[in-house]
């Protein structure tokens, strides 16, 4: 349904100024419900091809995404270049820091993400995610920096997931990073964040067409 409605954008069959049909009408074209229709069009506006004008309806503006994409104040790159050196660290340290109540959660939100279907909700539990092992890490500079990025980095993993279907995978990597901290194994815990930043890098940079 997003690349359907993506691909009509690009090839020039929705052209600039067409307002797209209403959340309702798409749900009923495409046979989904709207919480995934919503997420769709936040990612085609993410992405720079549509703007959402409020009482108006959604309308496409470009047929070509800009050269630099954006989630509010960071960019795609700000978001890529940043995370390893704050996320992999605060994994390791989780690891040898967090309480036993930390763990608990960390583990309920695992679960929780393997339950959900809701597109939104899991965004919003794999922010929590990862702002917990921010925490976690007993370091306030990780824990407020995450914090502060935290709606970027929801809709840098709602795009993510809507462009290359990433929350099946992202469960199995986000569990393992969790398995390493329950055994207060550091370099486990650092390998497991590291492979799973790795994933998300290469979804991001295919997305913007850098190396």
């Amino acid at each position: 349904m997003f690349d359907d409605i993506r691909s009509a954008i690009t090839s020039g069959r929705l052209a600039v100024g067409t307002r797209l049909p209403a959340e309702s009408q798409l749900a009923t074209r495409y046979g989904v419900s709207r919480p995934i229709i919503r997420e769709a069009l936040r990612s085609l506006q993410t992405l720079g091809l549509t703007q959402t004008r409020t009482g108006s309806g959604t309308y496409v503006v470009t047929a070509t995404p800009g050269p630099e994409l954006r989630y509010g104040g960071y960019s795609a790159r700000d978001l890529i270049e940043a995370r390893p050196f704050i996320e992999v660290p605060a994994a390791g340290w989780a690891a040898l820091r967090r309480t036993e109540q930390q763990l608990t959660r960390l583990l309920e939100l695992c679960d929780e993400m393997d339950r959900e279907e809701d597109p939104l909700k899991w965004v919003t539990l794999d922010s929590e995610f990862h702002s917990m092992i921010a925490e976690s890490s007993g370091n306030a500079v990780f824990a407020k920096i995450v914090s502060d990025a935290r709606d970027a980095l929801m809709r840098q993993s709602e795009l993510v997931n809507m462009m290359a279907q990433r929350r099946v995978a992202s469960n199995v990597e986000h569990r393992r990073i969790v398995e390493a901290i329950a055994a207060a194994s550091e370099e486990e815990a650092i390998a497991a964040m590291e492979a799973h930043l790795g994933q998300v890098k290469r979804v991001v940079t295919t997305i913007i067409g850098q190396d």
